[in-house]
């Protein structure tokens, strides 16, 4: 079933919002109207429009996330967005680690503190992941590892959530042109059009985003394929079992 929203007059929390795509999904979400978006950075954040309230929020700090948590009045859209993608070779635990612990770790850390908000609003999660959960980037073996975790997270989020209301939404996005893979030499496409598509995709209600050209070439196949059908049947382990009359 779709499920959508409207961005205008919600409340809104982006991680990883002073740069790149986080900063895009502030402005954008501005643009459509949200009442109050929440900027989650580890850096000191300012922001000239009143509705935007910086929050000191590393994302592996339980600590910052506690008091982010009580900073935030209401919530209607987690933006799951804060993330690290940095060359390896898998030669050792380090930074197969490093990678789990911030895309991984963190962003379920982030959103288990603020289901009690979510649930209260039946709001939505939106999980920036990347196409590379679905093939991985040899050269990026560990962020890839760690998007392809986020994705299954994304995934039992969205059964367990379901009941309660909340939807959860995963972006399957392409090399997006931001410092994280600057050095690499392949097509990007610009944080703006991603973040805009990301907000189109949510007030779509797509359980999916394919934000930019590359991915996009793979959506209609995703949608119907024989993947998201399973993925449909194994959520069905935890739906409710109807009641007779």
């Amino acid at each position: 079933m779709t499920v959508s929203m409207n961005i205008a007059n919600s409340s809104v929390l982006v991680t990883g919002a002073n740069r790149g795509l986080g900063w895009a999904l502030v402005e954008a979400a501005l643009r459509r109207g949200g009442k109050r978006v929440y900027a989650g950075t580890r850096r000191p954040y300012t922001h000239a429009d009143h509705r935007v309230r910086p929050l000191a929020l590393d994302i592996t700090d339980r600590a910052q996330i506690q008091a982010a948590v009580e900073d935030v009045d209401s919530l209607d859209l987690l933006i799951n967005n804060a993330g690290v993608s940095l060359p390896d070779d898998l030669g050792g635990r380090d930074a197969l680690e490093h990678h789990l612990a911030v895309n991984l770790y963190g962003t379920w850390e982030v959103t288990q503190a603020f289901l009690p908000a979510l649930r209260r609003s039946q709001g939505a999660i939106v999980n920036v992941v990347s196409l590379a959960a679905f093939a991985a980037v040899p050269v990026l073996p560990a962020y890839s590892v760690s998007k392809a975790a986020l994705f299954a997270l994304t995934q039992s989020q969205r059964a367990l959530l379901a009941a309660d209301g909340v939807t959860v939404h995963a972006v399957m996005a392409g090399p997006i042109d931001t410092d994280m893979v600057r050095g690499l030499e392949v097509p990007k496409t610009a944080a703006e059009v991603v973040a805009g598509a990301v907000l189109d995709g949510v007030e779509r209600g797509e359980q999916e985003i394919f934000p930019d050209p590359m991915s996009a070439t793979l959506a209609a196949g995703w949608s119907a394929g024989e993947a998201k059908a399973l993925e449909r049947q194994n959520a069905a382990l935890v739906q409710p079992a109807p009641v007779a009359a």
